[in-house]
């Protein structure tokens, strides 16, 4: 099993809406999360896309790689905050008040999935399911 991940340091960005995109491609395949950043209207979905197909080369540059990438799904991704900038913007009456811009750390991990192999002649071996009553009659029907 494949685990590869990625990360984009200093993403002009709050850790809060970019964890918004990420939330969206946990869990899923990686066609499936690059289609839905792709039509994401959040503008860091841009660079979880690019942080994710990261992910994905260095897993394809692993020795253990099955070679298919229709077989990696997003088992990991997180936001963490990285430093703020802080700027003074000037107000009324001689004060000042403080803008933060805010940074974030991305990372994206991808797993490869079990490759399921069926022995044969294992649907046989399988019990059959009963059903009750009233289905049998009217399947009789």
């Amino acid at each position: 099993m494949v685990r590869a991940e990625a990360t984009a340091k200093y993403i002009r960005t709050s850790s809060q809406k970019a964890g918004l995109v990420l939330d969206l491609i946990r869990g899923k395949n990686v066609n499936m999360a690059l289609s839905a950043l792709q039509f994401s209207r959040k503008a860091v979905a841009r660079d979880v896309a690019k942080v994710l197909r990261s992910a994905v080369a260095n897993a394809q540059q692993q020795d253990a790689f099955g070679g298919d990438v229709a077989r990696l799904f997003v088992s990991k991704c997180h936001a963490n905050n990285g430093p703020s900038q802080k700027r003074v913007r000037p107000a009324p009456m001689g004060r000042a008040f403080r803008i933060v811009k805010r940074t974030t750390h991305l990372t994206v991990e991808v797993t490869e999935r079990a490759q399921v192999i069926k022995a044969v002649g294992a649907d046989e071996s399988a019990p059959k399911k009963r059903s009750s009553g009233k289905q049998a009659a009217e399947a009789k029907e």
